[in-house]
């Protein structure tokens, strides 16, 4: 509107604001892209990082159980804020936290200060950030293909990150790294605030989320429990942690099993993770989007955890890297369509008003992995070898897939009656 700045307006909800719509949600696949290109810089450069400053492998894992402690503490309070203040205000909070993290790290030359980088990660979530932002903007009928996008947005930063990370870290040194990080996120932040609106969510009367005041509403637990009392809810959210642990075990401890079990040089494992990268962007830009349009969101749940459990018992039975290559094809689309549609399901799930919370506690969903994998899958690797996160994998999931039927038999039942 005339005399507005960039960013103020909020986003119109009648139909013939969808090309509004349509540009907001663009700019957010770029932020997240970028993000996460900056991320995986990041990535190419703490190891080596860490190495230099004195860390074994048992510090290190201390540095990662950290990052995990602290991003699932702020997770839930990260979406509260999104739901109060509006999706720029969350998105410039996650950007500035970005740019704050890359520039400790260009000024980190001590063990203690190697951990002090870390603590912005607190407020680090543009991912969920993004998907507030693509929820409160698609309709429900078309939300999991939009967030399904977003992983899309993943693969290209994985692939663009992990390259440039090797690249510059080589060739100019781990500052000047970290300094591109700290630049991206810069023009992140930018971004955010020229293209993003102040508020994005629809204005529903009939929503029956009370609305807090004030700002330590933010820190209100109770707020945050209350939403695991809306129907199906808390059901859906202890399948997506149960299901989802043993592969978040296998996926945090596979740079260990691609050194040690795969005897894969860094090269090489840069390799497979680019595979990987173009096999989540190819299911997730292309083939959710096809599925949702067919089938139910139920089946579609199904469909994953059934897979992922055949899934887990051909990890059992692998003995080469050829073979993995081979597996990762169903785990990737297993993995991609499970975290979309429960992440869908969920925000389905609560008022409008609440979404942002809702995809914070799912963000720290993958945190708490991140905090209690490398403790699981150390003991795993070292006691009983690589099979055991497949069959343990198979078991849970198998278990939860016949669960799940047997609820949609009962549920068929009680209705027929």
């Amino acid at each position: 509107m005339p005399g507005q700045e960039p960013g103020t307006e909020t986003v119109p909800t009648d139909l013939g604001a969808s090309a509004s719509r349509g540009r907001v949600i663009l700019f957010t696949y770029l932020i997240t892209a970028i993000d996460i290109t900056c991320m995986f810089i990041q990535f190419s450069i703490t190891p080596y990082l860490a190495k230099r400053l004195g860390f074994d492998t048992l510090w290190f894992g201390y540095l990662q159980t950290m990052v995990g402690t602290v991003q699932l503490l702020g997770g839930p309070v990260y979406g509260r804020f999104g739901d109060l203040f509006g999706a720029r205000a969350a998105l410039t909070l996650s950007s500035v936290a970005s740019i704050v993290f890359y520039i400790l790290l260009m000024m980190a030359n001590s063990m203690p200060m190697l951990f002090l980088h870390k603590l912005p990660t607190v407020f680090m979530h543009t991912m969920a950030g993004a998907q507030m932002v693509v929820a409160d903007l698609t309709e429900s009928d078309r939300r999991a293909d939009a967030l399904a996008k977003l992983g899309l947005c993943f693969g290209i930063g994985m692939i663009v990150g992990s390259s440039l990370g090797g690249t510059l870290s080589t060739r100019y040194g781990n500052t000047f790294a970290a300094g591109m990080g700290a630049i991206g996120s810069l023009i992140n932040l930018l971004l955010v605030l020229n293209f993003i609106p102040k508020h994005t969510k629809k204005s529903d009367n009939q929503d029956p989320a009370p609305k807090p005041d004030g700002r330590m509403s933010v820190f209100n637990l109770g707020q945050i429990k209350r939403l695991m009392k809306f129907p199906g809810v808390a059901k859906t959210f202890a399948i997506k942690i149960i299901s989802g642990l043993p592969g978040g075990v296998f996926q945090v401890m596979f740079s260990i099993i691609a050194m040690n079990f795969f005897h894969l040089q860094a090269e090489q494992t840069g390799y497979l993770m680019a595979y990987i990268g173009v096999l989540q962007m190819v299911i997730q830009g292309g083939v959710i989007g096809w599925l949702t349009r067919r089938y139910s969101e139920s089946s579609l749940l199904l469909l994953a955890i059934g897979i992922t459990s055949l899934v887990g018992l051909a990890q059992a039975l692998m003995s080469s890297v050829f073979q993995f290559c081979l597996i990762v094809v169903p785990m990737m689309f297993s993995l991609s369509v499970f975290n979309v549609i429960t992440d869908s399901i969920l925000t389905k799930s609560v008022p409008s008003s609440d979404t942002g919370t809702m995809l914070g506690l799912c963000a720290s969903v993958q945190s708490l992995l991140r905090t209690i994998g490398p403790t699981i899958g150390g003991f795993l690797y070292q006691n009983y070898g690589v099979a055991s996160f497949g069959f343990i994998e198979f078991a849970v999931n198998i278990l939860v897939f016949f669960y799940l039927v047997g609820s949609s038999v009962g549920r068929t039942e009680v209705h027929g009656d």
